[in-house]
C-alpha cells in the first residue's frame, strides 16, 4: 500500500472515526481509508450488553488498558485507563449510557469564541444520529443510525432508587436529554434488540459495504507525514519491527484516535511543544504548545450497601452465569441483554450553580473499581457518584520516539479544593438517598465508606483512597478561539497553522460535558463531517 493515495485518511475507528467513515463515503465521490490499530471486534462480549463488565475491567483485545502515572490526589496511586481498541473504539466497551451533557456546556463553548458550537447549533447533530424508540420531539430524532431507548430491566430496585432520590428532595426527570437535565430517573441506552448499538453496528458496518471505503485493521499509526506545512500522509505498521507502510491523502488526514492517543500521535509526528518533543528524541515539525495539555476526566467513587434481596452477585454466581449466556444466545434476553446501569440522576452540590455538577449512577450490585477487582461476593447495591466539572487539569505526554510505547498520562485528579468538596458533597447526597424509606426493603447496612467514616476529613481521605476514573478523558487537543494559547484546533477542528489535518474526537472538547462523553463525540463527528464535506 506504499504511496497509494486516497482522498481522506481517518485514523481511529472509534465513535468519531466510524461516523466520519459513514458520512464521508455516503455520496460515493470520495475514497476513504480508515486505519484502526486493533481488530474487528467480533467477540460476543462486544455485542452482548452485559459484556461491558468484562471488556472495560482489564486489558484485552478490545481494550488498550493503559495505566496512568501516580496520581497525587489519589494518594500516589496509578489508575487503570480503559480505552477502546478495535472497530467501534470505546463505544464497543462502554456502559452504553446515552447522555448528551447539559445545554449550558455547549453554550459555554460558544461563549469562549467558538461560533457554531452553542446548544442550538449542535442539537440538530444529536438528533441526526438518533433513532429514538420513544419517537421524535423537540430534542430527539428518529430514523438515524444510533438506537436510543430506555432499559428493559424489571428489577424493582431501580424504581426504589428513583423513589428514594425523590424522598431525599430531588426532582423526578423523565428524560435527561430533554428539556432539563436535573433530576432522577431512567437512563436512555444504546441497546437495540438485546445488542449493543455502538459505532461499529450503527455507523461502520453499513458503510463497509461501500466500495469507496477501505478499512485496515491491525494498522498502528507511527507518524503523520508533513510536507511544506501540510499533512500529506500517514505511516503505519502492524507491530514493532514490521514493515512500515505509507498512504497519501489527497484532501485531508483526520485524526480520531481519542483523547489519549490523538495527542500522542501528533507528538510522535513532531507536532507539539518543541521542548517536550526534543526531550523524547523527536524532531519538532510544527510547534503547538497545547498538544496533550488541558486533560479533563470524570472521577467517581461508589457508596455501597449490603442487601436483603438477590443482586447481581446472587443472580450471576455459580451455575447461573452459563444459563445467562445460554438464554442470551437463544433469546437475546435476560441479564445478558442488560447493562446494569439503568437508573441515576443529576444534582447540584450547592445552590446558585447554573447546571448540575454531580451525576449519579445506580448499580444493583457491588462492583469494585468498575469490575477491575471483581464483584464483592455479597448481595448489595451501589450508588456511584461523579463530579461533572473538574477544575483539575492533567496531561498526555510522549515518552520516546517509539510509536509502540504507550502515552504517558498524568490525570492530576482532585488537585483543587473545590474538586474535593464536590466529591464530598456527592458522597453526602448518595448517603441521603441510600438511607431513604424507599430502599428499606433492599438495604441492610452501609459497607463503604461505612458508618465510622463521618467527618469531612474522613470522607475526603476515604475518597482519595478509593476514587478512580469513569473513563471520560477529553480536552487534550483543545478546540479554541484565536489567541487561546492552549488551542490545538480551531472551530472547524483544523490543526492550527497546519493544512490538511483535523482532529475529530473527544480530545477537542475545550471543557468536559456534564455526563458520559460518547453521545457528544458522535455529535462532534456529525458536525465535522458537514464541515469537511463543505470544504471538499
Amino acid at each position: 500500500m506504499n504511496d497509494i493515495s486516497v482522498d481522506y485518511i481517518i485514523v481511529g475507528a472509534g465513535s468519531a472515526g466510524s461516523v466520519l467513515a459513514n458520512r464521508l463515503t455516503a455520496n460515493g465521490r470520495h475514497r476513504v481509508l480508515l486505519l484502526e490499530a486493533g481488530g474487528r471486534n467480533t467477540s460476543l462480549l462486544v455485542s452482548m450488553p452485559a459484556g461491558v463488565g468484562v471488556l472495560s475491567a482489564s486489558r484485552n483485545a478490545s481494550n488498550w488498558g493503559f495505566e496512568s502515572e501516580a496520581v497525587p490526589g489519589f494518594g500516589g496511586r496509578p489508575i487503570f485507563l480503559a480505552r477502546g481498541k478495535g472497530l467501534g473504539g470505546s463505544s464497543s466497551i462502554n456502559g452504553m449510557l446515552y447522555v448528551r451533557g447539559n445545554a449550558r456546556d455547549f453554550d459555554q463553548w460558544r461563549q469562549t469564541g467558538l461560533a457554531g458550537w452553542g446548544y442550538a447549533d449542535v442539537l440538530p447533530y444529536f438528533r441526526k444520529s438518533e433513532d429514538c424508540a420513544a419517537g421524535a420531539d423537540d430534542w430527539h430524532g428518529t430514523g438515524g443510525e444510533l438506537h436510543v431507548a430506555f432499559g428493559t430491566s424489571r428489577d424493582p430496585v431501580y424504581q426504589a432508587f428513583i423513589d428514594a432520590a425523590i424522598q431525599a428532595g430531588q426532582p423526578f426527570n423523565p428524560d435527561f436529554n430533554g428539556a432539563e437535565q436535573e433530576g432522577f430517573g431512567r437512563y436512555q441506552l444504546n441497546i437495540k434488540d438485546g445488542r449493543r448499538s455502538g459505532a461499529l453496528s450503527a455507523f461502520l458496518k453499513p458503510a463497509m459495504a461501500r466500495s469507496n471505503l477501505s478499512v485496515e485493521t491491525g494498522a498502528h499509526v507511527t507518524a503523520i507525514g508533513v510536507e511544506n506545512g501540510r499533512a500529506v500522509s500517514v505511516s503505519f505498521a502492524s507491530e514493532p519491527g514490521a514493515p512500515v507502510r505509507t498512504v497519501r491523502a489527497g484532501r485531508e488526514v483526520i485524526l480520531c484516535a481519542g483523547a489519549l492517543q490523538s495527542p500522542h500521535i501528533l507528538q510522535l509526528s513532531g507536532i507539539g511543544d518543541p521542548e517536550r518533543l526534543k526531550a523524547a528524541g523527536i524532531a519538532p515539525v510544527h510547534a503547538l504548545s497545547g498538544v496533550g495539555l488541558n486533560m479533563q476526566d470524570h472521577v467517581d467513587v461508589a457508596i455501597t450497601w449490603s442487601s436483603t434481596r438477590p443482586s447481581l452477585y446472587s443472580k450471576t454466581k455459580g451455575w447461573r452465569k452459563p444459563l445467562i449466556g445460554l438464554r442470551y444466545l437463544l433469546t437475546r434476553g435476560g441479564l445478558g441483554a442488560e447493562n446494569s446501569l439503568e437508573a441515576g440522576g443529576f444534582a447540584r452540590s450547592r445552590e446558585g450553580l447554573d447546571r448540575p455538577d454531580i451525576q449519579i449512577q445506580f448499580v444493583p450490585g457491588i462492583m469494585i473499581n468498575h469490575g477491575q477487582k471483581g464483584m464483592l461476593p455479597i448481595d448489595g447495591f451501589s450508588i456511584d457518584v461523579v463530579p461533572l466539572h473538574p477544575e483539575s487539569r492533567g496531561e498526555v505526554d510522549v515518552s520516546s520516539a517509539d510509536p509502540f510505547a504507550p502515552p504517558v498520562v498524568r490525570p492530576n485528579h482532585l488537585a483543587t479544593p473545590n474538586d474535593v468538596r464536590v466529591l464530598r458533597e456527592a458522597v453526602h447526597l448518595a448517603r441521603r438517598i441510600g438511607e431513604q424509606p424507599a430502599l428499606a426493603a433492599f438495604r441492610v447496612a452501609e459497607l463503604e465508606p461505612g458508618r465510622a467514616v463521618r467527618s469531612d476529613d474522613e470522607i475526603d481521605a476515604w475518597a482519595r483512597e478509593n476514587a478512580s476514573t469513569i473513563f471520560h478523558p477529553v480536552g487534550t487537543c483543545k478546540m479554541g478561539a484565536d489567541g487561546d494559547p492552549l488551542a490545538v484546533v480551531d472551530a472547524a477542528l483544523r490543526i492550527r497553522g497546519l493544512a490538511g489535518l483535523r482532529v475529530v474526537d473527544a480530545s477537542v472538547m475545550p471543557t468536559i460535558v456534564s455526563g458520559n462523553t460518547n453521545a457528544a463525540t458522535f455529535m462532534i463527528a456529525e458536525k465535522a463531517a458537514d464541515m469537511i464535506l463543505a470544504d471538499a
